[in-house]
């Protein structure tokens, strides 16, 4: 089980915490931020990027791979249905969409290139975003 918390008492930036370790998430100038740090969509982004390329290290040194490097480039956008032609899904307005580049370095065989491309999909983070996840809401009010 994985536990985070954030706090934020005044301006935009939220404080978060996650066992012993703290950063900041913000949003830019341009949206009234101060940007401090990343926004809470690169956040997300960043989990999905670390996971990929943890799960890919971590399977190849369990199968002996050598894996020189991954390097992963997400892009999250917003687009209308109509403009989505590789979208399963089609439904009114829009659709969000999480772009992935992997490129991982090193020499495979064409047998490892297809596994460690199936692999690439299958992190945790991934499987939770592409079948969604369900979140159970609770808002609480404290007064000063």
């Amino acid at each position: 089980m994985s536990h985070v918390t954030a706090e934020l008492r005044e301006g935009t930036v939220a404080t978060i915490r996650a066992r012993q370790f703290t950063w900041s998430a913000d949003e830019p100038l341009a949206a009234g931020g101060t940007d401090i740090g990343p926004t809470p969509y690169e956040i997300l982004l960043g989990s999905l990027a670390a996971c990929i390329t943890i799960t890919l290290r971590l399977y190849a040194n369990h199968k002996g791979i050598e894996l020189a490097g991954v390097d992963v480039r997400l892009e999250f956008d917003r687009v209308h249905v109509d403009d989505c032609s590789d979208c399963d899904e089609r439904t009114d307005g829009f659709i969000e969409r999480i772009q992935s580049h992997v490129t991982l370095r090193g020499s495979f065989d064409d047998a490892q290139r297809k596994r460690l491309a199936q692999v690439a999909g299958r992190c945790p983070v991934h499987k939770t975003l592409a079948n969604g996840v369900h979140i159970s809401d609770a808002v609480s009010f404290d007064s000063p």
